[in-house]
């Protein structure tokens, strides 16, 4: 794969990141300078790395707006503030230890969003399952050199997996008929369907990248077409 193919293909990467966004004037286009450990990396590399920022900034969000509209939830892990109960999964000094997961981690903890018996912040299980599962496509890691290989299979596995959870997060409910956590608003005079924008970005995301890395390998990725409704999260 050639150097301007792979710059092209980054093109359409970050293009995807915009789709069915506004852009906010208010704030600047993050960019960073060059690192001299920037050699041992191809453009792929540098890729991933975007995209993977990308991602856990979206899933910030997302676990923002869902606390907004839950609040109930991130004050079952004893948080003073939503934004403390945030900073637990995203902030510099996150540990990654939740107790209230069971130790349950990607495709498991979020299945524990939509189990009535569970009594801990689904919001937490939602997303820190999601976070989870895509680092677990990218092999646990945030930062990539030449010597890393990534699989496309995995990535593509990673946005069919948050199809399903988006699925999950607006239709399941509970025994009496209720949602297990509030999302999108469908009905009144005001429709949000801000939920649904972030999750589709997460999932180009990951649709993207898997074929970047597909073609800079000249791999194949077997697709796999079925119903979300009742659909079961694929290994990652």
């Amino acid at each position: 794969m050639t150097g301007s193919s792979r710059l092209v293909l980054a093109a359409v990467l970050l293009a995807l990141v915009g789709c069915n966004s506004t852009p906010d004037r208010d704030s600047p286009i993050k960019t960073r300078q060059f690192r001299m450990d920037d050699i041992a990396r191809s453009d792929v590399d540098m890729v991933a790395e975007i995209q993977i920022r990308f991602s856990m900034e979206h899933l910030r969000e997302l676990m923002e707006k869902l606390y907004r509209r839950n609040p109930r939830e991130w004050r079952k892990g004893g948080a003073a503030s939503l934004e403390q109960a945030v900073e637990r999964v995203f902030g510099a000094a996150r540990s990654g230890r939740f107790a209230e997961l069971r130790q349950q981690h990607g495709s498991d903890a979020i299945m524990l969003t939509f189990d009535e018996q569970y009594r801990g912040d689904r919001v937490l299980a939602f997303v820190e399952g999601l976070r989870g599962m895509i680092l677990a496509a990218h092999n646990g890691k945030q930062t990539f050199y030449l010597t890393d290989e990534l699989d496309p299979q995995k990535l593509y596995n990673a946005a069919r997996n948050i199809e399903i959870a988006a699925w999950k997060l607006g239709h399941t409910r509970d025994s009496a008929g209720r949602l297990f956590l509030v999302s999108n608003e469908t009905a009144g005079p005001v429709i949000n369907l801000s939920y649904e924008r972030l999750l589709g970005k997460l999932i180009a995301l990951q649709d993207g990248m898997a074929r970047i890395v597909a073609q800079s390998g000249n791999r194949r990725i077997k697709t796999i077409i079925q119903s979300v409704a009742s659909a079961v999260f694929m290994p990652i």
